[in-house]
């Protein structure tokens, strides 16, 4: 067996040269090698070290988070989550159609639709497209081929067109036009009880009428939903809880006769146009309950155009505005003086023509004297001077106190919205100087609202008692069930049903014999009281030449319980007195509420003409 080569043998490939500065150079390398792989290795523990600490903190930083998250505010980011997921939905209800007594509808959410034209989608020429459309938007071609050169999308032919227009556009199967659905109100009576209903604004709030003073009831009630999205947003349905879109059939029922409204207008506009007159307003009031049959005023507007309405006319001026009633307040204070027994219903008086009181003369309308006269007489010629004497057997005070009883200086109670006080002197200006209750006495030197003047007769047609205007009967369905009706104040009593009696028996004089003949109707038995005063002016005193013309009927003087009232302001001319201009109006009324009510012909009329026939 050979035997390995011995170290010696290889020792002559050994350098024999080299020498002891080498083998020193050899071994500082060979240190520096060590030493760098040391260096090498520390800083490779180094960043082992630094990214174990980066992932440390990272993961501390990122539990930290969780926790907040999840833990201390797990609860509120859940709630924004679920709000994200739900919508606050509030579904459009119409508001509650109004009708008159007669279930006549006066006012209705009904659809109307926008049509937009897009010019640049017509498959038909301009003048084609004008020429199909012109006739059913009742607009010139020419105008709408300028209307569609225009622009080339989105123009908008007309903002609010009735379902019948649209179908017949629809029907004509025209590309390039687009409808887009919504509510208005329309009234379809247009101005006929515009002064009565109101409108409501773009925003669908009243703003006049009993649109306005009766919006809660008017406005169904809506409850607002949550309901749940999907993931690209649409509605879930589904999801909606039961019967959130309740939809009553109830209805406002107004007191008002549509029949009498329309028939009054007219009444009033012939006249008003016959004397040149600025304004009128023609009311009948139910003295039994104060409900309102009719309340007319000129000029008005048309509700369903609103916007092209002076803004003037949005508040009824019999409500809204005060005058002062001149002779027609007579009556009154002729009860006012036998409930106080200061006179009595056969007493005479004598009118010379005019009076002294304090520093001023009174005289008649006329300039005139009557001589010795009843108080029917009275009334029947309007004597200035022979109601300065009855209203002068009172005291001042307890006159005053009478006033203040029958409401002047103070609102009328009705739910008709824009309501005005009457003016009345304070008790001490009136106490102080015996003018004030002389000027009283002929119903001039305060004011109040025409409706005021119609409440304070109903007292005298009703046995005595103040009741409340009032144009609102309640909530009906569709079978004409009651299910809401206003609470009213009680009726209060002013004078006794004697003392009424007695003011109309003398009333009705004023129609069979004196100013108040032109509202005499064959077979009835109608009591009544003309009235002329001035004007007064806002800046005090009064408008030379401007009268304020009315007559006050009350009716059937057997068994009174209608008041039917007119009024023109500033008719013109020589001949424009109460009798003249308002007289006429009323027994045009009278004349229709007779077969609308069925009064029967007064019995005792009946009987004498009966005893008459051959």
């Amino acid at each position: 067996m050979q035997k390995s080569p011995s170290r010696k043998k290889f020792s002559k490939f050994r350098n024999p040269a080299l020498t002891r500065r080498q083998k020193g150079y050899r071994r500082g390398l060979l240190g520096k090698l060590a030493s760098n792989i040391q260096d090498q290795t520390f800083n490779n523990k180094s960043r082992l070290f630094i990214v174990w600490g980066v992932l440390m903190v990272s993961g501390l930083g990122l539990g930290i988070k969780l926790y907040n998250l999840q833990i201390v505010k797990g609860s509120k980011l859940t709630e924004q989550a679920r709000n994200q997921q739900m919508v606050n939905l509030r579904p459009f209800m119409p508001r509650r159609p109004v009708v008159d007594r007669n279930t006549n509808l006066l006012a209705i959410d009904r659809p109307v639709y926008t049509l937009y034209a897009h010019p640049k989608l017509f498959d038909k020429s301009n003048e084609d497209m004008a020429e199909r459309l012109a006739p059913i938007l009742a607009k010139d071609t020419a105008e709408l081929v300028k209307t569609f050169e225009s622009k080339r999308s989105g123009i908008i032919l007309a903002p609010a067109l009735p379902e019948e227009i649209i179908d017949r556009i629809s029907s004509l199967r025209l590309n390039g036009l687009e409808w887009i659905q919504k509510y208005s109100r329309y009234y379809p009576s247009d101005d006929l009880v515009a002064d009565v209903v109101g409108y409501v604004n773009v925003d669908r709030r009243g703003q006049a009428g009993v649109e306005y003073s009766q919006e809660k009831l008017l406005e169904r009630p809506v409850q607002t939903v949550r309901l749940s999205r999907s993931g690209n947003g649409a509605l879930m349905p589904d999801h909606a809880p039961e019967g959130f879109l309740h939809f009553d059939d109830l209805r406002l029922q107004l007191t008002i006769d549509s029949r009498l409204q329309r028939i009054a207008r007219t009444a009033l506009k012939q006249q008003m146009q016959k004397f040149d007159a600025k304004r009128g307003a023609v009311i009948v009031m139910d003295a039994l309950d104060g409900s309102l049959l009719a309340l007319v005023s000129q000029p008005t507007y048309n509700p369903n155009e609103y916007a092209k309405a002076n803004i003037s006319l949005f508040k009824n001026w019999t409500v809204a505005d005060l005058y002062e009633p001149g002779s027609t307040f007579k009556p009154l204070n002729v009860a006012i003086a036998l409930e106080n027994g200061v006179i009595k219903a056969d007493d005479m008086f004598n009118d010379p023509g005019s009076i002294r009181v304090a520093n001023y003369t009174i005289k008649n309308a006329e300039n005139n004297g009557y001589g010795r006269i009843n108080i029917a007489q009275i009334l029947q010629h309007s004597s200035n001077i022979g109601m300065v004497q009855i209203i002068q057997r009172l005291k001042p005070s307890i006159y005053y106190n009478w006033l203040e009883r029958l409401g002047l200086g103070q609102k009328v109670d009705t739910d008709l919205p824009f309501e005005v006080g009457g003016r009345l002197k304070s008790q001490e200006e009136f106490i102080a100087s015996p003018i004030e209750a002389a000027t009283t006495s002929f119903g001039q030197g305060f004011s109040m609202t025409p409706l005021q003047l119609v409440q304070m007769h109903g007292a005298l047609a009703n046995g005595g008692k103040l009741v409340t205007p009032h144009i609102v009967r309640g909530l009906i369905d569709s079978e004409g069930q009651m299910h809401d009706s206003p609470t009213r104040t009680i009726a209060r009593q002013i004078f006794s049903a004697a003392t009424t009696q007695k003011v109309v028996e003398m009333m009705e004089t004023v129609v069979t014999e004196g100013t108040g003949k032109m509202a005499q109707i064959p077979g009835y038995r109608i009591a009544g009281k003309t009235g002329t005063a001035q004007k007064a002016s806002p800046s005090g005193g009064y408008i030379k030449g401007a009268r304020m013309t009315s007559f006050v009927a009350i009716l059937p003087v057997e068994s009174p319980r209608y008041v039917v009232f007119a009024l023109v302001d500033e008719p013109k001319g020589e001949s424009a007195y109460g009798s003249t201009v308002a007289a006429p109006i009323v027994k045009s009324v009278i004349e229709a509420l007779i077969p609308l009510e069925e009064i029967p012909p007064s019995k005792a009329i009946e009987h004498e003409q009966q005893t008459q026939a051959p």
